[in-house]
């Protein structure tokens, strides 16, 4: 199958979209939660749509970067209560393979491999924080509010455990998951959850889009890699390998070679086509 026929495939496969939606402009891509009606609550239709949507953009050669934002005055209040009730019929089976789809849901946003922009406004509750906390970098209004509500229900906030607690710290998901206390985007901003505060969050994206779309497309998705293999701090000779063969073999990689070239040959690479983003999102 061809590049064109598999993408016309993709596309097919995401023509009856019902809880999400997605665009592609100027090499920006957007992932867009479109449930405003029950704040842009989770179910098991709007997970499945958001991995194909994701895996769609993942192999679109013309994606450069993702923006995951949401329609209405929230950006997720969580998962749905429909959903939820359905969830305290199933057996145990039945919630296992639901809790693996968000954690798939989770993990593809995490590691897809190019560079991606959370935008929150409004309540952003249980899940949301995972999706915000798998994302690159994410921006927020001021009045936004935050919350791990989950140990509330007699739950607990497994699946996107991993995430949050990378992105607060241990000590900081302790009391948060623990109080499920709201938290504000100020309180959000000094805990890694959120990178900036801005009420006009396309204004806020704007040159952060247009830094990532001038870089190594490669360069980038390699960084996603190397930081994900360093996670657990570790500085051994193992790591000291890895991010030595690492910065080899990018310098004599199609892309490094013409970055490099580029930048003493004082020109554009490549990869750089310049682009009006303003109105992309």
């Amino acid at each position: 199958m061809t590049d064109t026929q598999h993408q016309n495939t993709s596309t097919q496969s995401l023509a009856n979209l019902q809880h999400v939606s997605y665009a592609l402009n100027n090499g920006v891509g957007e992932l867009i939660l479109n449930r405003a009606e029950v704040h842009n609550a989770f179910d098991e239709v709007m997970i499945s749509e958001m991995i194909a949507v994701l895996g769609y953009f993942a192999e679109h050669k013309d994606c450069k970067l993702l923006v995951l934002k949401a329609n209405g005055k929230n950006f997720s209040a969580g998962a749905d209560l429909n959903w939820m009730r359905k969830q305290a019929k199933m057996d145990f089976e039945q919630n296992l393979n639901d809790a693996k789809a968000l954690a798939k849901l989770m993990q593809d946003l995490d590691t897809f491999p190019k560079p991606t922009i959370a935008l929150v406004q409004g309540a952003a509750f249980g899940g949301a924080l995972g999706l915000i906390c798998a994302s690159d970098i994410a921006i927020a209004t001021e009045r936004a509010s935050f919350c791990l509500s989950e140990v509330k229900l007699g739950l607990i906030p497994a699946v996107i455990s991993p995430y949050v607690a990378r992105a607060m710290g241990n000590r900081a998901s302790r009391r948060y998951m623990l109080t499920a206390e709201r938290f504000d985007a100020p309180t959000a901003l000094k805990l890694n959850v959120i990178h900036e505060i801005n009420d006009d969050l396309e204004a806020a994206a704007q040159p952060i889009i247009t830094a990532l779309l001038a870089n190594s497309p490669q360069g980038m998705a390699w960084v996603k890699t190397l930081l994900a293999r360093l996670e657990d701090g570790v500085i051994d000779q193992d790591t000291i390998d890895y991010t030595s063969e690492r910065i080899a073999r990018i310098r004599v990689s199609d892309e490094g070679q013409e970055g490099l070239n580029a930048f003493f040959e004082k020109r554009q690479p490549n990869w750089h086509t310049p682009t009006d983003t303003q109105g992309v999102l």
